[in-house]
C-alpha cells in the first residue's frame, strides 16, 4: 500500500525526497549525537568547502594559507611570511548549538612541527570573543589532543584579554585553526577529526 501511494503522488514523493535530501545534508555537515555533542569529520571531500580562510593579508601582510581535501583528509597550508608585521594564516567554520554539557574539544591530526592554535569564537550579548588553546605538532606523526575548554584564553590581535567572561560551550559559534608561531616558511597541518565532547564520555 505505502508503495502504490508514493507511486500515484508525485507531489507526496518530490516532498519525501526533499526531506531525506536536507536531512542528509545536515547530518553529514555534523554528526550529532544523542549527548548533544558534535563531531566534524574532515576526512569528507566536501568538509573543507565549510571552512572560511583569513590570512595576514587582510592587515596588509602577505602570508598564504588554505584549506583543501588531499584524497584523505582537509589539509591547512601555505606558506607564512613576516613582512609587512604580517605573520598569520587561519581557518575557521560556524558551528551548531553545543551542549551546555561539553567541556572538551578533541583534536585528530597529523602536523608539520610547528605550533597551531585551536579557536573558539563566542557571540554573547551582541559581543564576539575569541577564545584560543596553542598546540604542538609532530611531523609526519598522527595525534590526538583532548583541550578542556577551562583552558582556554580569551584573545584579541594575539593579545590576552583580561576579566573575559569563562568560556561556555553554549556560547560557541565558532571553530578555528591559526598558525602565528613567528617562524616564516611553509606550513602543513592534516586535520582528520574534530570532536566536541564531555569528559564523562567514553572512548
Amino acid at each position: 500500500m505505502i508503495c502504490l501511494f508514493i507511486h500515484f503522488n508525485p507531489t507526496f514523493k518530490w516532498t519525501t525526497s526533499l526531506w531525506f535530501i536536507l536531512f542528509a545534508a545536515i547530518t553529514l555537515s555534523n554528526s550529532v549525537f544523542a549527548s548533544g555533542t558534535i563531531m566534524i569529520d574532515l576526512t569528507r571531500p566536501s568538509e573543507h568547502q565549510q571552512w572560511q580562510v583569513t590570512n595576514d593579508n587582510v592587515m596588509g601582510g602577505i602570508s598564504q594559507g588554505q584549506l583543501t581535501f588531499d584524497g584523505q583528509s582537509s589539509r591547512f597550508w601555505g606558506e607564512l611570511s613576516l613582512a609587512n608585521n604580517g605573520g598569520f594564516s587561519s581557518i575557521s567554520r560556524p558551528l551548531e548549538s553545543l551542549s551546555a554539557d561539553v567541556d572538551q574539544v578533541e583534536l585528530v591530526f597529523i602536523g608539520d612541527g610547528r605550533l597551531y592554535q585551536l579557536r573558539l569564537a563566542t557571540w554573547k550579548n551582541g559581543n564576539r570573543i575569541t577564545y584560543k588553546h596553542d598546540f604542538s605538532s609532530i611531523e609526519g606523526q598522527r595525534q590526538k589532543h583532548v583541550f578542556e575548554l577551562s583552558d582556554f584564553q580569551a584573545v584579541f590581535r594575539g593579545r590576552l584579554i583580561d576579566g573575559a567572561p569563562v568560556l561556555a560551550a553554549r556560547d560557541v559559534k565558532q571553530v578555528g585553526v591559526l598558525i602565528a608561531d613567528k617562524q616564516p616558511g611553509p606550513f602543513a597541518l592534516n586535520l582528520i577529526q574534530l570532536k566536541f565532547k564531555t569528559s564523562q564520555e567514553t572512548e
